[in-house]
């Protein structure tokens, strides 16, 4: 059954399925984490809700930049909530921050746990001890030294057939920031749940950036799938700071408090 026109309950598709969302610019049924909820702050404006812990009624979009850009151009937004809001022209820009961001707090919340490594030499001992999970790259970092990590870590990899894990969503400035180290270009982390949050977040703006309307993303030349395919179960993640508290509202409500 549908309730408030946005959400498939499960028993409608099976006891295997769980519950999807219904996009409101495609009209596509599609699980959480390849959907981001937006909702109406109280002064009306249209903001992220990336934790999806925000109160109101929320408006699903696929999670790709192209369709959000849709979702401005059609007036998704105020015929989805049937009220008037305003929509930032900047949209779509200010949500690709706000994923770089958890990106950033991913990272340095694994580095905290003791999970990552920093610098060619220690990555490379890393993949050789077969112990990295994750290989991260800058994404203006040098191609040469990039290449020789990732050539040595699909060679790990397929020695104990798993699938290679490459990030390069960040770049150095922004890995430097959030290992709080200087000029930081290549790192790797090891398993265990921060890691796992990182591919997450990292996934998701991959996604977001990239993915066309097949969901499938390139990164460094190799067709992956994007944020659902390495997704963890635990994207809520924590609640979202943006760079304007005005136009996301710190609040955090349970599940009943969604729509």
């Amino acid at each position: 059954m549908m309730e408030n026109g946005d959400t498939v309950e499960p028993d409608a598709l099976g006891p295997e399925t769980g519950p999807v969302r219904l996009c409101a610019v495609s009209r596509a049924h599609k699980t959480p984490d390849e959907m981001i909820r937006f909702v109406a702050d109280p002064e009306g404006v249209i903001v992220p809700d990336l934790s999806r812990r925000l109160p109101g009624r929320g408006v699903w979009v696929e999670a790709t930049r192209g369709r959000l850009e849709e979702a401005l151009r059609k007036g998704v937004f105020a015929r989805s909530l049937k009220r008037k809001v305003t929509v930032p022209e900047d949209l779509p820009a200010r949500l690709e921050r706000l994923l770089a961001r958890r990106v950033g707090e991913a990272l340095s919340l694994a580095n905290k746990a003791g999970l990552v490594v920093a610098g060619f030499g220690k990555v490379e001992e890393l993949i050789g001890k077969g112990r990295a999970a994750v290989l991260l790259h800058a994404s203006d970092g040098a191609l040469d030294g990039a290449g020789k990590l990732d050539g040595r870590f699909r060679a790990a990899c397929a020695a104990t057939d798993t699938e290679p894990k490459i990030l390069n969503e960040l770049t150095s400035e922004e890995m430097s920031l959030a290992l709080g180290r200087m000029n930081v270009v290549h790192a790797a982390a090891t398993e265990g749940g921060a890691t796992r949050r990182l591919i997450f977040e990292a996934g998701r703006l991959r996604h977001f950036r990239t993915a066309g309307s097949d969901g499938v993303a390139t990164v460094r030349g190799r067709d992956t799938t994007a944020a659902p395919s390495i997704s963890t179960g635990d994207g809520g993640g924590s609640a979202d700071k943006t760079e304007d508290r005005r136009h996301e509202p710190s609040i955090g409500v349970g599940e009943k408090g969604r729509r």
